[in-house]
């Protein structure tokens, strides 16, 4: 997955979630990755209609040998501008619910960045709303197509260079992953396209857009056993 971008929405304060409930358990964190290294221009391009079923097998053996499962996974339609091939790529790739540890979620994320020949996997972890690590936020936002945030990202500068790591899910649900700073460029995106920000689900957490080169802060022994 290339460090890109797409589709998604944002958020009107009083209309929508920014959070996960008080006592309540958070979600599981989140793997983006897809095997793709080709770039494809055409919506109907035949490799767009793989399911990813061998490559989400691996995937899932990578998250086992890292001391975790996966909970969920989930096929998605992407559209990400490459800021060094300076145009958009449709893609088929997957989302991983996982259990892993922060530095483990590292790990595994270089792993398959390095496996399958990736400039970079992006991993979410959520994250109370009040933590100081919170540096990101995630929207959720039905109606919104693959084809949408494609127009969207040629025609909008802005939104190219500030969104990362975005995915439109099978059902045109459109996800983002965007810098907390950048929720105003989401929501003039989102607006833009059309979509209905009152109906929008966003929680905050953190990002990190792993290499296969990105250094672990202690040794995986230590990180697997508190897994």
């Amino acid at each position: 997955m290339r460090k890109l971008l797409v589709a998604v929405t944002s958020v009107l304060a009083i209309t929508v979630s920014t959070g996960t409930a008080a006592g309540a358990p958070l979600p599981c964190p989140e793997i983006f990755a897809t095997n793709n290294t080709a770039i494809i221009t055409d919506p109907d391009d035949p490799r767009l209609k793989d399911k990813l079923v061998e490559f989400d097998r691996e995937v899932r053996g990578i998250v086992l040998a890292n001391g975790g499962v996966t909970t969920r996974s989930t096929l998605l339609d992407g559209v990400f501008w490459s800021s060094d091939l300076q145009q958009t790529t449709f893609e088929r790739s997957r989302k991983f619910d996982v259990t892993l540890n922060e530095e483990s979620l590292r790990h595994t994320a270089s792993t398959i960045s390095k496996q399958f020949r990736q400039e970079s996997v992006l991993t979410f972890r959520f994250l109370p709303a009040n933590s100081p690590k919170v540096d990101a936020v995630q929207v959720e936002i039905d109606g919104i197509t693959a084809q949408q945030v494609r127009d969207g990202l040629l025609e909008d500068a802005v939104a190219r260079e500030k969104l990362g790591g975005g995915s439109v899910t099978l059902r045109n649900k459109a996800i983002l992953i965007a810098d907390v700073d950048d929720l105003p460029t989401v929501r003039a995106f989102v607006t833009n396209l059309g979509g209905d920000m009152s109906k929008a689900k966003v929680r905050r957490g953190a990002w990190e857009f792993v290499s296969a080169e990105t250094p672990r802060e202690t040794p995986l022994w230590i990180t697997q056993s508190a897994a």
